[in-house]
């Protein structure tokens, strides 16, 4: 942490602050402090345990959740966030709903691009869950084309990655989109 705390005070210098100045004293721990917690994707023990459970009923039909995430553009350094749609189709195992939220969280916990973001999170859901298929979109708002380059405001970047019947199948790749739109 005290590294981190060194390099965040010769940035305020660099841009031209005053450390001393009264909003500034305790910035760069609290900066070291903030960047500890939303980078703990580098962190393996931060890896959330995934339960699940044997798929008992043989349920076999859409599984459907869309969450909010935040995470860091890996070329600036500056957030990027938007709704992540997940669905699969189960065959011998189910996941707690809770968990799909922890594996977004988890690899948005980084520096990241949306296409990798994108591809991490279907490629652990295929192999924790063994299911018929997997589904990833990504909807995200980007602060780097935002505030600074094009300044585009409000635009997203659309992102997906598709596994199993939902990459084979068009019917299933078709609920799964309809869901997206509601």
């Amino acid at each position: 942490m005290s590294k981190i705390i060194y390099l965040i005070e010769q940035l305020l210098e660099a841009i031209g602050e005053n450390l001393n100045r009264e909003g500034l004293k305790d910035t760069p721990r609290r900066v070291s402090e903030m960047y500890e917690e939303i980078f703990r994707g580098y962190n393996n023990s931060e890896k959330p345990k995934l339960t699940v459970f044997e798929n008992i009923e043989n349920y076999d039909q859409m599984i459907f959740d869309k969450t909010y995430f935040y995470s860091f553009c890996e070329h600036h350094i500056i957030p990027f966030f938007g709704n992540i749609y997940l669905a699969y189709i189960p065959s011998k195992k189910i996941i707690g709903l809770s968990k799909l939220s922890r594996v977004v969280d988890f690899y948005a916990a980084k520096l990241q691009t949306q296409e990798r973001l994108t591809h991490e999170i279907a490629n652990e859901l295929w192999y924790v869950l063994n299911p018929q298929g997997v589904a990833v979109m990504i909807k995200a708002r980007h602060l780097c084309r935002e505030m600074r380059g094009v300044k585009k405001q409000n635009g997203e970047m659309i992102t997906s990655c598709l596994k199993g019947v939902f990459l084979e199948k068009q019917p299933a790749r078709e609920e799964f989109l309809s869901m997206v739109k509601c």
